[in-house]
């Protein structure tokens, strides 16, 4: 990956964390290693009564413009399929009773005038 898509890469993660905690999230991981695999942010929420928490593993594309497709798109099955491991190795070492998970992708896309466009889908895929 050349500098500059790292670069932005890493400028579109910080977006999303910004984003994700405005929506009540508290970041739990940033790049997630497992071996090869890494999951770019791992989001918790927690339920009123702070023993229940939802676990959000999350995918964030960004893109410089939007002119060459859209973020959201690029989170293809072969990704989802290393998304998956990298979580199951999360919750093998991370993991308490009651938690409940699910898989999001934020997509971060500059270009605009107003600043970058994010786009956060959550449940973007299930686990067969």
């Amino acid at each position: 990956m050349s500098e500059t898509r790292q670069i932005l890469g890493e400028r579109g993660e910080r977006i999303a964390e910004q984003f994700l905690v405005g929506k009540g999230g508290h970041i739990l991981e940033r790049r997630f290693r497992s071996g090869h695999r890494d999951i770019d942010l791992v989001a918790e929420w927690t339920g009123r009564g702070g023993d229940e928490r939802m676990i959000a593993f999350v995918e964030v594309k960004t893109r410089a413009s939007p002119d060459y497709g859209g973020p959201l798109g690029a989170v293809h099955w072969r990704k989802q399929r290393e998304l998956v491991k990298a979580a199951r190795d999360w919750m093998g070492r991370f993991h308490r009773p009651g938690d409940a998970y699910r898989f999001d992708v934020v997509g971060v896309v500059f270009g605009g005038t107003t600043g970058p466009e994010v786009v956060h889908v959550e449940n973007a895929f299930t686990v067969r």
